[in-house]
């Protein structure tokens, strides 16, 4: 099945990018922050540390769903939630949430990506929801 390709190819490109993500910001978070992203100093990398954790552990969950999608293909509706309130929560900081002389095009790009793959998870299984419906 193509669409279910599509969804395995998805999550795998998905996961990989998360777990980069994930190791950049768990191992130099503020080389990834000032000089990467040009944002203002964060008081405190802790918590990024502690995201980047969630972004591994989130990137493993991925792959795990994508390794036993026959079966497990309608828990990715998790996944495209997750695009989806990421793409709101960096496009929305972008617009309106902005400290002074920090980059606006991180939160874009974040945005946008997280845009593209919701928008292949919805496409991926919508086609799997017409496939699987009973005629």
């Amino acid at each position: 099945m193509a669409c279910v390709r599509l969804l395995r190819t998805t999550l795998f490109v998905r996961a990989a990018l998360w777990t980069l993500w994930g190791f950049a910001a768990g191992i130099v978070p503020r080389w990834l922050v000032r000089t990467v992203l040009s944002q203002p100093p964060l008081g405190e990398y802790a918590w990024l540390r502690a995201a980047a954790v969630m972004a591994v552990v989130l990137a493993m969950l991925m792959v795990l769903v994508a390794q036993r999608l026959e079966e497990l293909w309608w828990w990715s509706w998790a996944f495209v939630l997750l695009e989806l309130g990421t793409t709101a929560v960096l496009a929305l900081n972008a617009l309106v949430g902005l400290p002074k002389h920090a980059a606006a095009w991180p939160w874009w790009t974040g945005g946008g990506v997280s845009a593209v793959f919701a928008a292949l998870l919805l496409l991926a299984l919508g086609r799997i929801g017409l496939q699987r419906q009973p005629e």
